[in-house]
């Protein structure tokens, strides 16, 4: 992450307890130690839709997510975009930890999905914790190896499933019935453009798969759905 372009706003303390529910890799740390790491300046509150890092800056802290959810995005010089991943509170950021092992700047976006609250850990004290403290290096390792299998998958359906197999699968993987969400957000996670992303739904409502609102969308046949993730 890139700590120098960001704006943050003050909020609660974040205590040491906490940090380490969500990130067990560090409950073995002293208690002095892991109190050091959530001390009030490292502790970062953040605004949906904050640029939590941008391509070609150097990364200046490894964030550990404490609330909130960080999209990663690829920016096409086309404008269009192309979601990697999301990174939720306990999880990592491979693309920050990538920067930091490999001493490289960032080849990607994170944005604020919604108001964050995050530690902001220091280049030094991640290096440390890596060499140190091997729970945290196989947490960072662990989850490194679980997201390139993620982005692999990524890359198969993008090269090679139709697009509304992929709008299908997206859909079912809110895991809701009524998706508040716009066209252009799924079609931002698709790497697609909107008008296209319309037409299919126009398609998928037809068929009577969905129900379509403003900013707002009913599934209403998810076995429809699920045969058409399958095809």
């Amino acid at each position: 992450m890139n700590a120098t372009t960001i704006e943050t706003t003050t909020g609660p303390r974040v205590s040491p307890e906490k940090l380490a529910k969500l990130y067990p890799a560090l409950a073995g740390l002293p208690t002095d130690r892991l109190a050091a790491l959530s001390a009030p300046q490292a502790v970062m509150h953040l605004p949906a839709g904050t640029q939590v890092f941008a391509e070609h800056q150097p990364c200046q802290g490894f964030p550990l997510l404490l609330d909130g959810s960080i999209k990663v995005i690829k920016l096409a010089a086309s404008g269009r975009e192309l979601m990697l991943y999301r990174v939720v509170p306990g999880g990592s950021c491979i693309i920050s930890s990538s920067c930091l092992l490999g001493h490289t700047d960032y080849n990607a976006r994170g944005i604020a999905e919604t108001p964050l609250t995050l530690l902001a850990l220091p280049v030094r004290d991640f290096a440390a914790l890596m060499v140190n403290h091997p729970p945290f290096r196989d947490f960072v390792f662990h989850l490194f190896a679980e997201r390139i299998g993620e982005l692999m998958q990524l890359v198969e359906e993008v090269a090679f499933a139709r697009l509304d197999q992929r709008l299908a699968k997206l859909l079912l993987a809110r895991n809701e019935s009524v998706l508040n969400v716009t066209h252009q957000q799924l079609a931002d996670e698709l790497g697609s453009v909107r008008e296209i992303v319309s037409r299919l739904l126009k398609g998928f409502s037809a068929q009577g798969l969905v129900n379509l609102g403003r900013e707002q969308l009913t599934i209403t046949d998810r076995c429809g759905l699920q045969k058409l993730a399958s095809v």
